[in-house]
């Protein structure tokens, strides 16, 4: 029976989106210029009261998350590196050291 290859994830974190609880981090700083523009205009400006001043937070959030989600429309702006996630047979330091004499006797 041949023996199975196993494969050792190095690095966990890749392919998973950074966040701070439920928040995405991506969305983090803009949500923060979000909640400053409507209660500018909303509270201050308007005096609408902090129930209508939340919820135009709700519609602004909940729009830009929807608007940056979307890869084909926020990504053709900005390139970003694309981050891939590979595997490679573990090898301990002492084979490669046997591994590296028997390559130079071929």
């Amino acid at each position: 029976m041949p023996e199975e290859k196993k494969f050792r994830t190095v690095n966990r974190s890749l392919g998973k989106k950074p966040s701070i609880g439920p928040i995405p981090t991506d969305q983090f700083f803009p949500w923060i210029g979000i909640l400053i523009v409507s209660v500018l205009i909303f509270y201050y400006i308007l005096g609408a009261g902090w129930l209508a001043t939340s919820m135009a937070f709700g519609w602004g959030c909940s729009t830009w998350w929807i608007v940056s989600s979307n890869k084909n429309f926020i990504s053709k702006f900005i390139g970003v590196p694309r981050i891939s996630r590979g595997y490679m047979r573990f090898l301990p330091l002492t084979q490669q050291e046997k591994r590296g004499s028997d390559e130079k006797n071929l």
